[in-house]
């Protein structure tokens, strides 16, 4: 049986709350689970304390076990100091896609189109009064 160590949706709508559990990693998001060991927050402010809480034993067990955390919970435990997380690094996440790098060229040649016409008759006009 695969373990995994993933965040189960509570709470209310637009009301979210969590609850870091150690389930199947084929049963449902919020379906059955082996054991909670933990809670998470996200309503709460990023330095408050009460956002995360993490029974750390039972994480260390878990972990030790062969449960594999998901990257949301790798990063509280990293926070934590119970697994370490390397940093991932995607250099072309702020790049624009195909089509709005497409979008920008057609923009860029119109407004090019829009001064030399603009400029053309000035010039056609310096032309005529020398």
């Amino acid at each position: 049986m695969s373990v995994s160590i993933r965040l189960s949706r509570g709470g209310s709508k637009k009301r979210p709350y969590y609850r870091i559990v150690v389930a199947n990693s084929r049963s449902p998001r919020d379906g059955a689970f082996i054991e909670k060991i933990g809670t998470y927050n996200p309503l709460l402010a990023k330095d408050s304390p009460e956002r995360v809480k993490i029974d750390a034993d039972r994480a260390k067990h878990w972990l030790t076990v062969g449960a594999q955390p998901t990257d949301r919970v790798a990063r509280f435990f990293d926070a934590a100091g119970l697994k370490e997380r390397a940093a991932r690094n995607n250099p072309k996440k702020a790049e624009p896609g195909d089509k709005a790098k497409e979008r920008a060229e057609e923009r860029a040649a119109k407004l090019a189109e829009a001064e030399a016409a603009a400029n053309a008759p000035a010039e056609e006009e310096a032309a005529a009064e020398a």
